[in-house]
């Protein structure tokens, strides 16, 4: 019967330990100082309003985009950076098909909404995804006319969403 019992304890602990799903973390914002953070389901400060300038995702799950040293970053849920976001409308690129762009050193790549790396920043230029394919460039460089640029010059392919070039 001890058997019996020990065993059921081990079982419901484990499956209890185990099968928890993470604590999602929730946008707060300090509207006196415009500030933002996150807290966790239970209301406790996990990330305190006015460590990040300012933060894009509502709900913090997996990965945030947020804004530290004046550049827009994907964190982790340690607060480890995991890439730069690429800029786009004053803002955080925009996902399309389940990616958005991300940049390294001068070059841009893409990730998905569970904050992966799917195509690591090889490319100059890169739009984004639209039906599954992208057009990326390399050698192309960025000609502003005003407010407003664009990317000229270049060899331009199409990609899919592995980073395999299609014709």
């Amino acid at each position: 019967m001890k058997f019996i019992a020990t065993l059921l304890t081990i079982v419901l602990f484990s499956s209890a330990s185990f099968g928890q799903k993470k604590d999602v973390l929730r946008l707060v914002m300090d509207t006196t100082n415009d500030q933002y953070g996150y807290v966790n389901s239970k209301g406790d400060t996990i990330i305190p309003p006015g460590k990040y300038k300012m933060c894009f995702t509502d709900k913090f799950d997996k990965f945030a985009i947020v804004i530290t040293n004046d550049t827009i970053v994907g964190i982790d849920r340690k607060e480890n950076i995991l890439f730069n976001v690429f800029v786009f409308d004053n803002g955080p690129d925009y996902p399309e098909n389940g990616l958005f762009r991300i940049t390294k050193d001068g070059k841009i790549g893409y990730a998905d909404l569970n904050g992966n790396i799917i195509i690591k920043p090889k490319y100059d230029c890169a739009y984004p995804f639209k039906n599954g394919k992208a057009k990326v460039g390399i050698g192309c460089k960025i000609q502003t006319s005003g407010e407003h640029s664009s990317w000229v010059g270049g060899k331009w392919y199409t990609i899919d969403k592995r980073g395999n070039m299609v014709k």
